[in-house]
């Protein structure tokens, strides 16, 4: 492993890139320095990997989202859905009323 730290304050980890385990690689990333000061402050130096994996996976989930959010863009018609012409607020609160109804008149002449 060879670290270098550029007149530019970044840090640079070299690393070789092989497989440690089944399903882990060792890699290198190029980051500022002092964000590795700050995580390694927070998490501690050999809690570096765990935290920027679980970061990165938090990241892809959120890019994922972002994604299907794009391509559901245009899917809701208003027309598909006249019910909530009034809000859906509304819609909520007609159906509240109607359950209480249905469910007021079915205890109406039961014992008990």
């Amino acid at each position: 492993m060879r670290i270098y730290v550029p007149h530019n304050g970044t840090l640079l980890v070299c690393l070789n890139y092989h497989t440690i385990m089944s399903n882990q690689h060792r890699t290198h990333i190029i980051i500022p320095f002092e964000l590795v000061a700050e995580i390694d402050s927070l998490v501690g130096k050999r809690g570096r990997s765990r935290f920027l994996t679980e970061a990165a996976r938090r990241e892809l989930q959120r890019l994922r989202l972002d994604q299907a959010l794009d391509k559901a863009v245009g899917i809701w018609k208003d027309k598909d859905h006249p019910e909530l012409k009034n809000g859906s607020a509304n819609w909520v609160t007609q159906l509240r009323k109607a359950e209480a109804s249905r469910t007021l008149s079915g205890r109406i002449g039961k014992k008990r």
